[in-house]
């Protein structure tokens, strides 16, 4: 015969669940129901988290139902969810009230170069440093995003007699010799989810954003202070 027990562990399962499925109810868009599991269906291509932990979520939906089915008393529970399980689920919620912060995921330092900049300089850069991408400014406004891919283009473009003569030529003069890089500003203050909707729009399209780069006040005047590529995303995906 089953025995009342009062459980803390439900308690705070049940608080953290709770605490999930409002945040899901508010900021997964494209669907048009309240119900857990459509709304993780729903999140699944627009937030890391989601699709991280997608499977657990799934099972802590399932183990909800029984807990509150179960449910005989106010703040009495028949079936009890493990410490684990509980400290898992805790740590979701907090993720989610609790959103990382876009300079703590961005890569920082941001080498950045004026347009009149010798090219050797950031070829320097390049051999001591795993730096792949350089916002180029003209003054102090954002023109155009440099890539190690450009450079190597423009390289073989230019090789003449099994060399490239590099003392005269400027970053200026790669402009052009691929397509533009799409690129995007946010500001300081922005979190990760914000991010990834921007990366997901731009997905969703078709189109591959190069990079998000992180200023001041979102202003493309304003210094780089941090930038994420789709790479940091894929990598974001390896954390819980």
């Amino acid at each position: 015969m089953a025995t009342k027990v009062e459980s803390s562990y439900s308690e705070r399962f049940e608080v953290a669940f709770n605490q999930i499925h409002s945040w899901l109810r508010k900021n997964i868009k494209g669907t048009h129901t309240d119900k857990f599991t459509e709304l993780l269906k729903g999140g699944f291509p627009q937030h890391s988290l989601i699709r991280k932990n997608y499977h657990d979520l799934k099972m802590f939906a399932r183990l909800r139902n029984s807990i509150v089915h179960e449910k005989i008393d106010k703040g009495f529970y028949i079936a009890e969810p493990h410490e684990k399980v509980v400290e898992q689920i805790e740590k979701i919620a907090s993720l989610v009230f609790q959103p990382k912060n876009v300079l703590l995921v961005g890569s920082r330092p941001v080498v950045y170069y004026d347009e009149n900049a010798k090219l050797f300089d950031v070829l320097k850069i390049i051999k001591t440093k795993p730096y792949s991408i350089f916002p180029i400014y003209d003054q102090n406004n954002y023109k155009w995003l440099l890539t190690a891919e450009c450079i190597i283009q423009w390289m073989a473009q230019n090789l003449s007699d099994k060399t490239i003569r590099l003392e005269n030529i400027i970053v200026k003069d790669l402009y052009g010799i691929s397509k533009p890089k799409p690129v995007e500003f946010v500001d300081k203050e922005t979190d990760m989810f914000e991010v990834e909707e921007i990366f997901e729009n731009y997905h969703q399209k078709n189109r591959r954003l190069e990079a998000v780069i992180i200023t001041t006040n979102g202003k493309k005047s304003e210094k780089p202070l941090a930038i994420i590529t789709p790479r940091d995303l894929v990598e974001m995906d390896t954390i819980v």
